[in-house]
């Protein structure tokens, strides 16, 4: 089975391509910066895709999900009759935010999920779409690793309020095996999956094991929420991509039900133990 993997560069994607060769498929890895030499370069929006594409039955789609649409034409007529796409679980939890940019977010999920499930049943072409909550790989990241450059730098972790929302933050590399395993897998044709990690905590409690895997002592303050706001306001020129609402969700529930994937997939991922390298 021929393999094409877009987004090879990303954080799952990473993780995903040898796992994918391991698995005897023939993989062709396309990104705009990818680090693979054999990789394939080429822009998913531009009108002469299907020029710049090799022939490939199954595709992984590491990149962001409302890149694919537009990209499935192309795919389809070098041959694609799998299709392993990845999408978020915050096409849920943005969803009703009060930030017009991340309810933005939240509908080109959806509108991205809508469109490849319409085409994909249009042409016969088996699909299933992967829906990761907080996604970590130590170093790699802009979530988990953001916070412990941020300790690293600080000494300490900054909350909104006590952080007793419940988290399920995700490995890279759990990620890439289930999706490696989906395109095994006639059970997974035609479905969506909601991927939480191994473990269920508090933001605090995550914030905790942050620390113990950088090998310190857990310092964290707690911000009541309209100054944590006001503080993010003014440092948003260094933040980039942090809201108030960031402070806000620190007391949700981000919990999502991983029953059939566990099912389907033998879904088992890791519990939330990251390890960074000594400072």
């Amino acid at each position: 089975m021929t393999a094409l993997v877009l987004g090879a560069s990303s954080l799952v994607g990473r993780f995903l391509v040898p796992l994918a060769r391991e698995a005897e498929q023939e993989v062709i890895s396309l990104g705009r910066s990818a680090s693979d030499p054999a990789s394939l370069r080429a822009d998913l929006t531009a009108s002469d895709l299907a020029d710049h594409l090799p022939r490939a039955d199954l595709v992984y789609a590491c990149c962001s999900i409302w890149l694919v649409p537009g990209a499935l034409e192309a795919l389809a007529a070098k041959g694609l009759s799998r299709l392993i796409a990845f999408s978020s679980t915050s096409r849920f939890t943005k969803a009703a935010s009060p930030h017009a940019a991340e309810r933005a977010v939240a509908e080109k999920l959806a509108r991205a999920e809508d469109a490849v499930i319409a085409f994909c049943q249009a042409r016969g072409i088996y699909w299933t779409i992967l829906r990761p909550t907080l996604i970590y790989a130590e170093g790699l990241d802009q979530n988990i690793s953001r916070l412990a450059g941020l300790i690293k730098r600080i000494g300490l972790a900054p909350i909104a309020g006590a952080g007793l929302g419940q988290r399920q933050p995700v490995h890279a590399a759990d990620l890439a095996a289930i999706a490696v395993r989906a395109s095994q897998a006639d059970t997974a044709n035609n479905k969506a999956y909601d991927l939480p990690g191994g473990e269920t905590l508090t933001y605090r409690a995550m914030v905790e094991r942050v620390f113990v895997g950088m090998g310190r002592r857990p310092r964290i303050i707690s911000v009541p929420l309209g100054l944590w706001q006001a503080g993010l306001m003014l440092a948003s020129p260094v933040l980039p991509g942090a809201t108030g609402a960031m402070g806000a969700r620190m007391a949700e529930n981000l919990v999502f039900d991983a029953s059939a994937a566990k099912t389907d997939l033998d879904w088992q991922p890791r519990a939330f133990a990251p390890q960074f390298s000594p400072d």
